[in-house]
């Protein structure tokens, strides 16, 4: 390594000591290892390759392998990251969806873009095109039974607080009207097999409702989600009139805690072990035949442990296992027993993290009257 080369690694090691340089500017992933010298902020190594498309501001460097000029570090050294921060994201809505390093491509893509290319979000009265109260266009929707993509026209309304879908364009009466306050919305590429695709969840009659959508414009299947979070928190706003917008946010979409195959067995747990694709979505357990069915094909609640609830390792003594996986997990409700079995111990482990973690969180109002709910339903 040259002397100058020498001291630009020195001078770079030197600034990424200082405070928000040790996160990645855009998804807060640890330890960055790259550098924007249009922008001067510290990013990793996936987001730099969303950088790397930026027309004009889209010139990014390995800290470790590139050279740098010391007028380039001398610009990281008069930026970086809480600097670029405080400009950037001087004004960003408190429903806006920021990403983190453990989300999908699309919606990093997409803030990226929001701060940088389209500077969304640099000053106040500017209008977004999440907060028009009304969206209105057309998204790919699966069929519910044969699993083909068909183009649906979706309607946001934040007057009325729904979002609807039609099955023709110009058809008069919709195929389903969703209140936004049942409505969770999450990304999952995976699942869908589309880099775009967005699964909405809804409560339907007490039971829970998929919807399986994809964009082929990023942006745009972006937009709907952000869309529908301004909705959501513009009726929170006024459903909760005393609430300040930190104890509103957790009540927009979120992300499910975990997905994954188990095998249970039925109430009288005398019944054979099937697989099934679970669904943990804070404290609802939902679980499917297909991780791509249109309905849950049943719930478990899970309220706060000093209500009778409990999730632990291993299975009553006697239970009959003839399904293929040994890991067993027991949750008991007020009600009833729950029998999984997990493939692996690992798998077993992480659900009972997640189950436990819920079981000891105190529950609030409205998940006193939802678990009333699941009592009268079940």
């Amino acid at each position: 390594m040259s002397g100058g080369n020498e001291r630009a690694a020195r001078a770079l090691k030197e600034i990424l000591q200082r405070p928000g340089n040790h996160a990645c500017a855009d998804c807060g992933a640890a330890d960055p290892e790259w550098g924007s010298c249009s922008l001067g902020v510290f990013i990793c190594l996936a987001c730099s390759g969303i950088h790397r498309n930026l027309p004009d501001i889209g010139k990014v460097k390995s800290l470790r392998l590139s050279r740098w000029e010391d007028s380039e570090v001398q610009f990281m050294a008069e930026h970086g990251n809480e600097a670029m921060k405080a400009k950037y994201e001087a004004v960003v809505p408190v429903y806006y969806y920021k990403p983190t390093h453990k989300d999908c491509q699309v919606l990093k893509e997409q803030w990226i873009r929001a701060k940088y290319e389209r500077k969304e979000f640099m000053e106040s009265g500017r209008k977004l095109p999440y907060e028009e109260g009304i969206k209105d266009g057309m998204l790919m929707k699966r069929g519910r039974d044969n699993g083909q993509f068909f183009s649906r026209r979706f309607v946001l309304m934040e007057r009325e607080g729904t979002l609807k879908y039609f099955t023709k364009y110009d058809a008069k009466e919709p195929k389903a009207v969703i209140k936004v306050d049942s409505i969770n919305a999450s990304f999952q590429p995976e699942k869908i097999g589309n880099p775009n695709g967005l699964q909405i969840t809804y409560l339907k009659d007490y039971s829970t409702r998929n919807i399986f959508l994809y964009h082929e414009n990023g942006k745009e299947i972006v937009d709907w989600f952000n869309s529908i979070r301004a909705v959501q928190f513009h009726y929170l706003k006024v459903a909760f009139p005393g609430a300040t917008d930190a104890e509103l946010k957790p009540k927009l979409t979120r992300n499910f805690l975990k997905e994954g195959y188990m095998e249970k067995t039925g109430p009288r747990q005398t019944e054979g072990f099937k697989k099934r694709w679970f669904t943990l979505d804070h404290r609802r357990l939902m679980y499917f035949k297909d991780p791509l069915d249109a309905f849950a094909k049943g719930e478990v609640f899970l309220g706060h442990r000093d209500l009778g609830y409990s999730a632990s390792p291993g299975l009553p003594a006697g239970t009959h296992c003839n399904g293929a996986w040994q890991c067993g997990i027991t949750i008991v409700t007020p009600d009833r027993s729950f029998l999984f079995t997990c493939e692996t111990e690992s798998e077993q482990q992480d659900w009972l993290n997640h189950f436990n973690a819920v079981i000891s969180t105190v529950m609030t109002p409205q998940e006193y009257s939802m678990e009333a709910l699941f009592k009268h339903k079940h």
